[in-house]
């Protein structure tokens, strides 16, 4: 049977498990292609740095709620649903990478320190899609009227406590989702026209 072919993707997924296994300060390339089966020269023909391949692997990790949030963003319906809809989903998406695997996302949060670029690309992204609600609620007369991409930093940053990875030993607190539905409540009531 012939070796699988080496893919960016598969150097990402070995390089979580490295990561995983040894942290950030220990992970080396040779780590990832030895988990692989590889040589280290055969991970840098696709990432030419190790630094590279530990952005990528930032970039991933961040990358994957954009598909969910994004459904909703783009989706149909009252912008005043699909905002608490789009925040709740990030809050879940948070909290279940901190809780189910607490040692990868503290290894990411140290990747992230290292990434400003990348985390500055995220957060443009996500406060992107929250103006694409907003601006569905203003034209649809849910909301006031108000300038859109101010508005949207504004509800990612009063809703920071439910995404900041800095706040993610309350997530799991008792009163931490009466907290975030407050907050809910107080950005829409906020928004509305």
């Amino acid at each position: 049977m012939p070796p699988e072919t080496l893919t960016p993707d598969r150097i990402l997924a070995a390089t979580e498990d490295v990561l995983r296994r040894y942290g950030p300060a220990k992970a080396t390339v040779v780590d990832v292609a030895r988990a692989l089966g590889v040589s280290h020269g055969s991970v840098y023909r696709h990432y030419r740095t190790k630094a590279a391949l530990r952005e990528a692997v930032t970039q991933r990790w961040l990358d994957q709620s954009h598909a969910t949030l994004e459904a909703i963003s783009e989706g149909t319906g009252p912008a005043a649903e699909r905002l608490p809809a789009w925040l709740a989903a990030l809050f879940a998406a948070k909290r279940r990478k901190s809780g189910d695997d607490p040692e990868l996302f503290a290894t990411y949060m140290a990747l992230v320190a290292e990434n400003s670029g990348v985390v500055e690309r995220h957060i443009e992204t996500m406060v992107g899609q929250i103006a694409a609600i907003v601006r569905d609620g203003i034209q649809n007369g849910e909301f006031a009227p108000a300038d859109v991409p101010a508005t949207a930093q504004a509800v990612w940053d009063a809703s920071g406590r439910f995404h900041d990875p800095t706040y993610a030993a309350d997530w799991s607190r008792p009163g931490i989702d009466e907290a975030f539905t407050a907050v809910c409540d107080l950005i829409l009531r906020g928004l509305a026209a």
